[in-house]
């Protein structure tokens, strides 16, 4: 990447227009490499680079990839209706990183019911959210299911052969299913249709009570990362979500 004006790689990073990251700049809320900067024109190589604002460190992504340990109650809506949304629970500038569409900021991959926990990607690079997405590639999602009624060897048979939802004469099957407790099941899908996992337990004569998903891929949701609390992907955790295929 070409160097650019300090000015114009907070606006990139979605720290308000240029105006506003300009006026950050001259009160001397910005430092590089520790020294405070207050020559909005300065230029500065962006790739690699961390910047602090306020006190707070980032580091400079040409796209944004993040991770989110969705708590229960929270909805995977810009506009929620009833619940408060997922997205207040991240920075104002992931929330606000320019984009060419119409909606600006980081966007859920796919999304979880408002009672659902665990693993919740978040990112504003549309060809991921596509290839995370579709059924085509085939990316197993894991979920932790705790249900109402004892778990029997017939019910497992019965998701891993298939079932017929309301909406699709077509059966819909788990890639993986396996009883881990009498009332605890981990289901492995490898597409998103609504509602799918509570749709799919009582297709077979049982009832979720819980619902956590706890991997991606080969990205599992790391243990010291709490509810609400979210980080950027790594590298390595970017290859982990596509090395595992159902």
């Amino acid at each position: 990447m070409k160097p650019l004006r300090l000015e114009d790689i907070l606006f990139s990073q979605g720290f308000g227009t240029r105006r506003v990251c300009a006026g950050l700049v001259q009160q001397g809320f910005v430092s590089v490499a520790g020294a405070v900067c207050d020559d909005p024109g300065e230029f500065f190589q962006p790739e690699g680079l961390t910047f602090t604002v306020q006190g707070v460190d980032w580091p400079f992504a040409e796209r944004a990839y993040l991770m989110l340990h969705k708590p229960a109650g929270t909805e995977c809506s810009q506009k929620p209706s009833t619940w408060p949304s997922i997205y207040t629970l991240l920075p104002a500038p992931l929330r606000t990183r320019p984009q060419k569409a119409a909606v600006q900021g980081v966007q859920a991959v796919g999304r979880l019911d408002q009672d659902t926990t665990g693993l919740l990607l978040l990112t504003d690079d549309g060809k991921f959210i596509h290839r995370m997405s579709s059924p085509k590639h085939h990316v197993p999602k894991v979920y932790e299911v705790t249900v109402k009624h004892e778990i029997t060897p017939d019910l497992v048979e019965r998701l891993l052969a298939g079932v017929v939802l309301d909406d699709d004469p077509k059966p819909v099957k788990a890639a993986a299913c396996e009883a881990v407790s009498p009332l605890h099941l981990r289901l492995t899908l490898t597409e998103g249709k609504y509602h799918q996992v509570k749709r799919m337990v009582a297709a077979v004569g049982n009832r979720v009570e819980g619902l956590h998903r706890s991997a991606i891929g080969g990205l599992v949701l790391p243990e010291d990362l709490a509810p609400s609390q979210w980080r950027w992907l790594s590298v390595a955790d970017l290859a982990l979500m596509s090395a595992s295929k159902a």
